[in-house]
């Protein structure tokens, strides 16, 4: 059986992303097109649809380990060009990582546990069927 350990992360990413258009409780806030992903970024995401990459991405995850919002902020996080200052790491926007795990609880594929958020077994159908689809496609 395929999962997502056997298949590339950015195709299972950019295939999530496509199946998680569909689904009707995943959208993104009427602020997304508006801000950044984090303090360390200059601009806005060029993508239109980078909503349901990092859903997606966020999903691929918490499938891998149970994990909270703030681990998750310094993985998204970068390091922020301070000019003639040494750069130093910030963080990425907790709300749209609290967000995203909100719309993927309320879907059903993404639950409470003890040590954050964990995947349901629907979540790792989920995923599971996609990592399948993709190894075939290769």
């Amino acid at each position: 059986m395929v999962t997502v350990f056997d298949v590339e992360p950015g195709r299972l990413i950019e295939a999530a992303s496509e199946e998680l258009k569909k689904v009707k409780e995943i959208k993104p806030p009427e602020w997304a097109p508006f801000v950044k992903t984090g303090s360390h970024n200059e601009r806005v995401p060029e993508d239109p649809e980078w909503w349901y990459m990092r859903a997606a991405s966020i999903m691929r995850k918490v499938y891998i380990s149970p994990v909270g919002v703030d681990r998750l902020r310094t993985v998204y996080g970068g390091r922020k060009n301070k000019g003639y200052k040494p750069e130093k790491r910030r963080n990425a926007s907790g709300n749209i990582i609290r967000k995203c795990i909100q719309q993927l609880e309320t879907a059903g594929f993404v639950q409470k546990v003890p040590k954050g958020r964990g995947i349901t077994p629907k979540g790792q159908k989920f995923l599971d069927n996609l990592a399948y689809k993709t190894q075939k496609a290769k």
